[in-house]
């Protein structure tokens, strides 16, 4: 009820307002583009920027989704109509806490807000995790998706033929698919080519995906599970009785539609006990009710994983939730394998001068408006705010960032409404001009919007001679010097 309030709120403000405003947006991703349209659309007269630490805007719709879901990524378009707009500039290769400081944002704008994501990874916290070929699957998919951060990371393909990705949610599916598609249906795609060139002579064939939990309370979609299932020529393992069900199961499972369907799929895909796999058939096995207990030291090669051990679950009802939690049952197995890749969540990074709650992972807030700490007597940050997976934790899916950005927006109009931000009509603040002042004297060399457009249109040059939509320049040297010829 609350958020339907301030969307309305919003709606309204826009007719309304006629201040100018200058607002900073650090973080170029959907967050961030849908809080700078609706802000342009309420505030008349307003000026956006927004600063991003790459030289390319989009975000994740850039670095995280998949090479073969390009209608994912016409989104982009809107956002590169709302970068064009007159009252908004895209500064890219200006990074917060290096280039410009939180304070110095503050004191340069009317409002702040930040959505830069979440550009870390959760931890297992299991024993040994600290050895080679035990990857983030967010590093995985930076890599193959031309992310200039991971260009070098180079994962071993080729001295195993057993992958296990650990958690079961959508990017999980996403990795396990990536590892088992064709190349050749991935070589029409936007994917890099170095990570083309990897997958074309990877040896791995069998892929674990592993769950704490049972295939009833898998956390992946639909759509996503049968795009996986319908990869050519690939056999699909799960363990009948990981797909029994108890009362609990049948239960949750009754009260929701998308889990039922997705059981479905999942009992209709699993291949039957006395069916044998085909020589080279490549495999992916779910693997329900298993907790990572340890990752276990390759006996031929020093420093490198050679196996995970896990532990059996079962699940038990939290008393205080109510939901079916998976707890240990003190029996074991070992699982050989050569690459790792860890789906068990994205953290977000703190900034000096920002608040944070480190128990959730997210900076604490009200509706947008960001508050001093963590708790109930925290004081409202003036114009300070937040938006994305800053905000509200690593959830949801591209559309989910419309909705939280109209909060988001609804609360500066609120705190513009009523004199809490400052507009030039008060003390003038100088935005934009003060900010490229402030870079200019540190010599850091910004990208506008110009500059990622040299970028896309070299890209899809580099693409069109290989078929491809687009080939990516990968690395941060390449970029710079396209972007800034």
């Amino acid at each position: 009820m609350a958020l339907s309030r301030s969307l309305n709120f919003c709606r309204s403000f826009s007719t309304v307002s006629s201040e100018p405003l200058r607002v900073c947006i650090v973080g170029s991703g959907p967050a961030g583009f849908y809080t700078a349209d609706k802000i342009l659309k309420a505030h008349e007269g307003a000026e956006v920027d927004i600063v991003d630490r790459l030289p390319t805007p989009f975000g994740l719709v850039r670095s995280g989704v998949a090479p073969d879901h390009p209608e994912t990524k016409i989104v982009t378009n809107q956002f590169s109509r709302v970068a064009q707009n007159r009252r908004c500039s895209f500064i890219g290769n200006v990074s917060l806490g290096a280039s410009i400081s939180l304070a110095e944002l503050r004191e340069l704008y009317d409002a702040v807000v930040l959505s830069y994501g979440a550009e870390s990874d959760q931890a297992l916290g299991i024993p040994r995790e600290d050895l080679s070929g035990i990857y983030a699957a967010r590093e995985f998919v930076w890599w193959y998706n031309g992310h200039p951060d991971c260009r070098n990371l180079a994962p071993d393909l080729k001295s195993s033929d057993t992958a296990v990705i650990i958690g079961q949610g959508n990017v999980a599916l996403d990795v396990a698919r990536i590892l088992l598609r064709p190349t050749s249906e991935l070589a029409t795609t936007d994917i890099t080519c170095h990570a083309l060139a990897a997958l074309s002579e990877s040896s791995i064939r069998k892929v674990y995906l592993v769950g704490r939990r049972g295939a009833a309370q898998a956390a992946f979609t639909a759509k996503e599970l049968r795009e996986v299932l319908r990869i050519k020529d690939l056999s699909i393992e799960i363990r009948q009785a990981d797909l029994s069900k108890t009362p609990a199961d049948e239960e949750e499972l009754k009260n929701n539609r998308i889990k039922r369907r997705i059981h479905e799929l999942l009992s209709k895909a699993a291949t039957p006990a006395t069916s044998v796999c085909n020589p080279g058939q490549k495999e992916l096995h779910f693997v329900f009710f298993r907790k990572p207990d340890r990752f276990l030291e390759s006996d031929c090669r020093s420093g490198h994983v050679g196996g995970l051990r896990v532990e059996r679950t079962i699940l038990q009802e939290d008393v205080g939730s109510g939901k079916q939690i998976a707890v240990g049952t003190g029996l074991f197995e070992e699982m050989e394998c050569g690459l790792v890749l860890k789906s068990v969540g994205y953290k977000s990074i703190p900034v000096v001068g920002l608040p944070f709650d480190h128990r959730k992972g997210i900076v604490p807030n009200v509706r947008g408006r960001v508050l001093s700490e963590a708790s109930e007597d925290a004081q409202v940050e003036k114009g300070l705010y937040v938006c994305g997976w800053l905000k509200r934790g690593p959830t949801g899916i591209i559309a989910t960032n419309l909705y939280c950005a109209e909060e988001t927006v609804a609360s500066i109009s609120e705190d513009v409404e009523r004199g809490v931000v400052t507009s030039r009509s008060g003390l003038s603040k100088s935005g934009r001009e003060g900010l490229l002042q402030l870079l200019d004297s540190r010599n850091v060399k910004i990208v506008p919007f110009g500059g990622w457009e040299k970028i896309d249109s070299e890209e899809k040059r580099r693409g069109s001679l290989k078929n491809k939509p687009r080939e990516k320049l990968a690395s941060w040297q390449d970029l710079l010097e396209v972007a800034t010829k």
